[in-house]
């Protein structure tokens, strides 16, 4: 069965659950109010009639009471319902090409001064993370924007590519993830989880524990001491003596409540989510280790946090009225749960980090896992150690581009020549194509699958110079943002992994002769330190460049063809140099009198 078979399928059957669940509830709220109408007609005629005894009003109350129970569960039922089928819907919208706008985009992420991450979209609407990102914690986004942002070793690259094996078909386990918590908003917030998880305890000296065991006690027997012998003024020693304690111990409270109760706010759904994973019988090896760091001691994760929620959920009930007035001074509530919380800290505190770090790897792995089950043509890349760098790609595509529309091309820099310069005229692909090749190098190094008949590469770092704009409110020039660019390509050469460069359009900022000079002077630069690349140009004396070493440089093209007047393009890669422009024909397209 095909992915787009298996969610519809899937979907059909959430939707119909759902759909039952809403009548059901619909039943169940009109049995409420018959209920309570019946308890109504009962207790009026047992007031005034004297016919029927209060008791049978037992029998509508607890009817009452039994659906009010049984509704709340069909509304739980109903809502996973739902957040099930919007699960498979955002699947159909992916594998159709429909997902752009509808997902995580991570803006966040995006960095103008990193070497490729605005040049090749990762970020934003319709942008590679969006159609990748499957998290439901920010730990995961995290972790997936990393691995994008980050070239992987290959050891690493392996692990993750084991990984993939075992997830790939877990379509269950990323359904049941997907229904976790209340919402499908991500939760969790690893900064204030990990700053309260590492934080030192403040409730460490020894008079507070004594006096959270011991004034608590005396104040039971002071009031039971109030209640059979009169004697009121023993109670009102050990209020007081609370009221001190609560004073003095105010500040250190409210630093450990407080930020209990900010920071954990859907920590329900990440032990869920622990509890998920940890129960699942993953068959690799490196699966299961990912699992085995999941405990605290005989703990494990899930446990653990779904203590540490429970805690916050005490910590947060402090605003409760009855909670405020009947417990906080007599059995010094407050000050209860800060050592319970802090105990949950000095057992446990250390081990956080380590289950944010495993929580986002895996959801970084269940992301690039989802993408390839739903994108089963997509193969994995060969990645291979050695030198010179190199990158042979066959059919290959962008996978931002619907398939429909998507023309692949080969892409061979795994010879003798080091750089691809690719000629053509106006929105012939040249920019595509360097995207296209780009976004599967980033890819391949993130230990996802890549949009290509197949990829072999050696480890490479992207960098490119495609996007580059001036800046107004730095008052610096589009010609200074692409040459500061190029310096920051030059530094990333020579070190490991080797530098695959995009350059479009390269100095276009400059006049022609500065251009051709300077375009030379740079790729000569970059090849020396062993650099491989793309440079895309329709300026044709750079077609001609000198001093690169023989069969170093190879000239392909993108052609053009005018038809009744209509300039079309078929966006397949030639070898040699392009023969022709459309410059002029595009102009007088749009009806400028060239």
């Amino acid at each position: 069965m095909s992915p787009a078979d298996e969610y519809a399928g899937r979907l059909g059957v959430w939707e119909s659950r759902a759909s039952r669940l809403q009548a059901l509830q619909s039943r169940l709220g009109s049995a409420r109010l018959l209920l309570a109408a019946v308890a109504v007609v009962i207790a009026w005629e047992s007031l005034h009639g004297h016919v029927l005894s209060p008791l049978w009003l037992s029998a509508p109350i607890a009817g009452f009471v039994g659906a009010v129970i049984y509704h709340a569960g069909v509304r739980r039922d109903r809502a996973r319902a739902e957040r099930a089928a919007a699960f498979y819907r955002s699947g159909l919208a992916r594998i159709q090409d429909r997902w752009a706008g509808g997902g995580r985009q991570g803006e966040r992420f995006a960095e103008a001064e990193h070497p490729y991450a605005a040049d090749l979209d990762l970020f934003g609407t319709g942008g590679l993370f969006e159609l990748l990102c499957a998290a439901r914690t920010r730990m995961g986004e995290e972790a997936l924007a990393r691995w994008l942002l980050t070239p992987a070793s290959l050891g690493e690259i392996r692990e993750r590519h084991a990984c993939l094996a075992d997830l790939r078909d877990r379509l269950d386990l990323r359904e049941d993830l997907a229904v976790l918590g209340d919402d499908e908003n991500v939760g969790v917030q690893p900064r204030s989880l990990l700053a309260w998880a590492e934080s030192a305890n403040v409730l460490d000296r020894p008079w507070i524990r004594w006096a959270a065991r011991l004034l608590p006690l005396a104040s039971l027997l002071a009031a039971a001491t109030w209640a059979v012998l009169g004697l009121l003024e023993p109670f009102l020693a050990v209020v007081l003596a609370e009221v001190a304690v609560l004073y003095l111990l105010k500040a250190r409270l409210g630093e450990v409540l407080v930020s209990t109760e900010s920071a954990f706010e859907d920590l329900k759904m990440f032990a869920g989510l622990l509890a998920r994973v940890e129960s699942e019988p993953f068959e690799v090896a490196e699966m299961r280790a990912l699992v085995r760091a999941l405990a605290s001691g005989e703990r494990s994760a899930a446990r653990c946090m779904g203590r540490l929620s429970t805690l916050a959920a005490l910590a947060e009930s402090r605003q409760n009225p009855v909670v405020s007035w009947f417990f906080s001074v007599p059995l010094l509530y407050s000050v209860q749960v800060g050592l319970a919380a802090e105990r949950w800290r000095r057992a446990h505190g250390a081990k956080v980090r380590t289950w944010a770090e495993v929580a986002g790897r895996f959801e970084a792995l269940s992301s690039i896992a989802q993408y390839s089950f739903e994108h089963p043509d997509d193969p994995l890349p060969d990645l291979e150690e050695g030198a010179p760098p190199r990158f042979r790609a066959l059919s290959l595509g962008h996978p931002l581009i619907p398939p429909a529309r998507c023309v692949r091309n080969d892409v061979d820099l795994s010879g003798r020549a080091r750089v691809l310069l690719v000629s053509g005229s106006n929105m012939s692909g040249k920019s595509t194509l360097l995207r296209a090749v780009g976004v599967n190098a980033v890819l391949a190094m993130a230990g996802a699958p890549v949009r290509a008949r197949s990829l072999t590469l050696t480890p490479l770092q992207v960098g490119a110079s495609i996007r580059i704009n001036d800046s107004l409110s730095e008052g610096r020039s589009r010609f200074y943002v692409e040459i500061t660019r190029l310096r920051q390509l030059y530094e990333l050469a020579g070190a490991a992994p080797r530098l695959l460069f995009l350059l479009d359009e390269v100095l276009q900022g400059t006049n022609s002769m500065d251009r051709r000079i300077g375009a030379e002077a740079i790729v000569r630069a970059l090849l020396e330190r062993e650099a491989i690349g793309l440079v895309s140009t329709h300026d044709l004396a750079l077609t001609e460049m000198h001093g690169l070493g023989e069969g170093r440089l190879r000239n392909v093209h993108f052609e053009d063809e005018v038809r009744d007047g209509r300039i079309t393009f078929d966006f397949t890669l030639r070898d040699g140099v392009v023969a022709k422009s459309n410059g002029l024909e595009l102009m007088r397209s749009i009806g400028l009198k060239v």
